[in-house]
């Protein structure tokens, strides 16, 4: 019985090794597959997670369900994305089978993650093992596409981790760092050991914990401020000046801007706020001034 009184059982290594030869599975590079076999990581994901009772979480990449049972302990329902055909067309039956009292509370949907524009019901949080290859898309779009997602948990590659909770300065601060502060304050979370997946990864993992906010204050739209995001960082040595000449019309004109926002056009795309990147987009938005 879990501390909330649901009964539920995790899985162990010999469980997610048994589901997977009963449904003929081998994890994929392809697809980034590497399931969790340990209890402890999944219940430590969801606690620092802080999932509250009545919470609606949407979970990606579900793969044979460690994580999913560990949900469904907590929250009030699990939206669990799975593309690939036999991994979702097994998740109900173990749900049924190691959590018969709480499968009515999961909802699998059998889809591309990054393909998805609506679920069953308005999610609150986030909480997923991503599937690395396409971690930093998939994050990206559930929180432009899903606005009631106040919060999240997700586990990817350490070096994504380090990007993606970045600050102005830091030399792994790049797009995912700026993309990512639009929607939400980004912090690590912790690390996750190789020896909890089988298979074992030869790369190391990383939680990352997002929580919402209220994008910049702009006159630009979102589009606009990320093509310059895009045009600063596709050439991060060269000075803003020179590296949004293209988007401007010519440096000029990226010179003109900048000291409209008030950003140094000697600056370099790697020292700006998500704030200033947004007032660069204004000051080069048609009508903005």
């Amino acid at each position: 019985m879990s501390e909330t009184g649901r009964d539920v059982r995790l899985l162990g290594a010999a469980d997610v090794r048994a589901l997977a030869d009963r449904l003929g599975v081998r994890p994929t590079k392809q697809r980034g597959q590497n399931f969790v076999v340990d209890a402890n990581t999944v219940r430590r994901i969801v606690r620092s997670a802080g999932l509250r009772e009545n919470d609606i979480v949407v979970e990606v990449g579900p793969g044979l369900g460690s994580l999913t049972l560990a949900l469904l302990e907590t929250a009030e329902r699990v939206i669990a994305i799975e593309v690939d055909d036999v991994l979702a067309g097994g998740l109900a039956d173990t749900v049924a089978e190691y959590a018969p009292a709480d499968a009515h509370r999961l909802d699998v949907m059998h889809a591309d993650a990054l393909h998805v524009t609506s679920l069953p019901v308005d999610p609150t949080s986030l909480v997923a093992n991503l599937p690395y290859n396409v971690s930093v898309p998939v994050l990206l779009h559930l929180l432009a596409e899903f606005p009631t997602l106040r919060s999240g948990l997700v586990m990817v590659q350490s070096e994504v981790a380090a990007r993606l909770s970045a600050r102005p300065g830091s030399r792994v601060y790049g797009v995912p760092s700026v993309k990512t502060s639009w929607y939400a304050d980004v912090r690590p979370a912790g690390n996750v050991a190789r020896s909890v997946f089988w298979p074992v990864p030869n790369v190391d993992s990383g939680l990352v914990a997002v929580e919402r906010r209220e994008p910049p204050v702009t006159r630009a739209t979102r589009d606009q401020v990320f093509a310059v995001v895009d045009a600063g960082f596709a050439q991060r040595r060269k000075t803003l000046r020179a590296a949004l000449g293209g988007l401007a019309g010519s440096p000029a004109a990226a010179e003109a801007a900048l000291l409209e926002a008030g950003v140094s056009p000697q600056a370099r795309a790697e020292s700006l706020t998500v704030e200033q990147f947004a007032g660069i987009a204004q000051a080069m938005s048609p009508g903005s001034g």
